[in-house]
């Protein structure tokens, strides 16, 4: 059996850089959908943190009938991620509700009518769709979750990583060393995805479209890409960051570190991958991530790739158009979108880039 596993889709941007519902990059999803048996949307399907949801599923629901379509007959995997969290909230509250015990590592909910994870099975009703949280055993050594835990233990001051420092320390019992635990890791960031969700669905005069992009933002213009050049850069980079980061780690928020360039990114991620691992205790060959839209390992890439357990690490990238990491160098670039990552029932998964430049 072979499986597709696709990430970071964030249908229903307003920008309009989730480039499956550009006619192109979607018959190359299609081509992707019909090859597998059984198809993984590992995070991120919808962007739920801009628009109210109805607006989004409007947007998106052309789409996702041709997806249901391409996948009739066929397993879909729904596992949701930081941005469409509320496909499994509900299901979520009701287990907490219930008497069967703590979430496990793959948590597996039906859909439930009234649910919107009801109205996106809705959309592909000739697909057995179903949702699992925080992620899911694809083999018995292929484990494979969104990765929006990596926020707590990423380096790079990222708007999330600094949002969940402060919840986990003022609103949580994880202790100093942080959590061990789903439920410990969901109660830092469950309350952060309710509220980004909550401001969505009220959101009157237009789109918050800039609210998800503040960390890039900043970025670009540290490095002296963005308006304002070089000079601006120098006193972002080299002044403002650092003194600012100084300031956060000296309240106890940190370990943050003032290096924000794109290597340190990458570092940063591979070190959070490896602390989840590790800290969750997932005991399997090849962990899957997706999250970070920077797609691993491509060829030549080795060093970092693994946790300390011995875990090989990947990522399956985004079909997001980056415009302040994609560049035009296509699919060589890491953060070139149209990912996927194919998984057999032996071997390494492996991660093709599916859309040419």
């Amino acid at each position: 059996m072979t499986t597709a596993i696709v990430s970071d889709l964030h249908l229903g941007t307003v920008s309009g850089a989730d480039v499956a519902r550009r006619p192109e990059p979607l018959e190359r999803l299609l081509d992707v959908v019909r090859a597998a048996h059984r198809i993984v949307f590992l995070g991120d399907l919808l962007e739920l943190r801009e628009r109210p949801v109805a607006a989004v599923l409007d947007d998106v629901a052309a789409v996702l009938r041709r997806v249901g379509e391409a996948a009739a007959g066929k397993d879909v995997l729904l596992v949701p991620g930081n941005h469409d969290y509320q496909l499994v909230a509900p299901a979520l509250e009701r287990a907490r509700l219930s008497e069967s015990g703590g979430l496990g590592l793959a948590s597996e909910f039906e859909p439930s009518p009234g649910d919107l994870v009801a109205a996106v099975a809705g959309l592909m009703p000739d697909s057995r769709v179903t949702v699992s949280y925080p992620g899911v055993w694809l083999r018995d050594d292929v484990y494979a979750t969104h990765g929006q835990y990596l926020d707590v233990h990423m380096t790079v001051p990222r708007v999330e990583s600094l949002v969940a420092a402060v919840v986990r320390r003022y609103a949580t019992r994880t202790g100093a060393d942080g959590p061990t635990s789903v439920e410990e890791y969901e109660a830092v960031v469950a309350p952060i995805y309710a509220l980004a969700h909550s401001v969505a669905q009220n959101a009157r005069a237009r789109p918050h479209v800039r609210r998800n992009n503040l960390s890039r933002d900043v970025w670009t213009a540290a490095t002296g890409n963005g308006t304002g050049g070089r000079l601006k850069g120098f006193l972002i980079g080299r002044a403002a960051i650092p003194g600012a980061v100084a300031a956060i780690n000296a309240l106890g928020f940190g370990p943050f570190s003032s290096d924000i360039s794109t290597g340190e990114l990458r570092r940063s991620g591979l070190r959070a991958m490896g602390e989840v691992v590790d800290r969750l205790g997932i005991e399997a060959d090849y962990v899957i991530f997706g999250h970070t839209h920077r797609a691993g390992p491509l060829p030549g890439e080795g060093e970092g790739w693994r946790a300390t357990n011995g875990a090989r690490l990947v990522n399956s990238g985004s079909w997001i158009a980056e415009r302040t990491f994609g560049g035009e160098d296509g699919p060589s670039n890491p953060y070139w979108p149209g990912r996927v990552v194919w998984l057999d029932d032996a071997g390494s998964p492996r991660v093709e880039s599916v859309l040419s430049p």
